[in-house]
């Protein structure tokens, strides 16, 4: 995906914005710094434990603006319908996306709705765009040093799981949820609290893993993760033992990970932990001035090893 985006959208609609490649644009209008964010999404199946794809696209949306330092405000709404589906189950996923869109503060202000052919497509896909209010400047990779502290607001890996479990009906004992959920309030926060925070990202596609090789590639620093003090959940992990999964590249729908002043990691992590889906936050690695453009993860058994990013999808259309 990264050499498809590199070598065919960068290198035909190659500008400064786009070449930021951040989860939403930033861009300056009449005096106003607004972020500008589009995404899709195919999830099968369409209904799982914790979520459905209508929740599941306004959260992604707000998220991605939330993580740029943005107030998530406007939504556009594109709904590709295939022939047969039922009149009710669409008005279950309509009335998700108004609950989802008033929780998280946004209205929905435009939207498109097409039907296709019974085969064209998998019941229902959607499209959104979001546009929010840049309350927070200064995020940048750029601005990251060695030293800086890697944070994440919590357990990892619930979304993917969730989905899996419900396409694949299997029962993993215990219940696991899917993680799907807006962010906006728990991040405006911790920015209140603290003007340390560096860079933020949510790692959905490819997970924890991915996301922070995306973070350091072609950078000057590296980051170093310790393996025992990522919060993974117990059923998340005994799912990922039985079908050989590794949690590290399982996506969350509703976790960031930030880059942090040093100096600013204990106020971070209390301001978070306020929050009732912070309370596995964690300080789980550090940035550093070796290794550059790399992911190294120290083991619980006291190795190390790379980490790199996700090559293919080991869970495909989960969001």
């Amino acid at each position: 995906m990264h050499r498809l985006v590199d070598s065919v959208f960068i290198k035909n609609f190659d500008n400064a914005i786009l070449r930021q490649k951040k989860d939403s644009a930033i861009i300056d209008i009449g005096g106003k710094t607004l972020a500008f964010t589009t995404d899709s999404y195919v999830v099968k199946p369409i209904f799982f434990p914790g979520g459905d794809i209508g929740s599941l696209a306004v959260f992604g949306t707000v998220n991605d603006l939330s993580v740029c330092g943005a107030r998530p405000l406007y939504l556009s709404l594109g709904l590709i319908i295939e022939e047969g589906l039922s009149g009710d189950l669409l008005r279950d996923i309509v009335d998700s996306i108004s609950k989802a869109a008033r929780v998280s503060g946004v209205k929905v202000v435009t939207g498109d709705t097409k039907v296709v052919e019974k085969g064209s497509c998998d019941k229902i896909f959607i499209s959104t765009s979001g546009i929010g209010e840049v309350y927070y400047k200064g995020l940048a990779a750029d601005s990251i040093e060695p030293g800086d502290a890697v944070i994440i607001s919590a357990s990892i890996g619930e979304h993917a799981v969730s989905v899996l479990s419900k396409r694949e009906g299997i029962d993993f004992n215990t219940k696991v949820k899917s993680d799907s959920r807006p962010l906006y309030g728990m991040i405006r926060d911790m920015l209140k609290a603290s003007s340390g925070v560096k860079f933020m990202r949510d790692p959905t596609r490819g997970g924890l893993a991915t996301t922070l090789n995306e973070i350091v590639k072609d950078m000057p620093f590296g980051i170093e993760i310790r393996e025992e003090a990522v919060p993974v959940k117990e059923s998340v992990r005994g799912a990922c033992e039985l079908l050989g999964f590794d949690p590290m590249y399982l996506a969350c729908e509703g976790v960031f990970v930030a880059i942090v002043d040093k100096k600013d990691v204990k106020r971070v992590l209390r301001t978070i932990r306020k929050d009732r889906n912070g309370r596995m936050s964690s300080q789980i690695g550090v940035v550093t001035g070796y290794a550059k453009g790399k992911v190294s993860l120290k083991t619980s058994s006291g190795g190390q090893r790379l980490m790199d990013m996700l090559t293919g999808e080991q869970l495909p259309r989960i969001c």
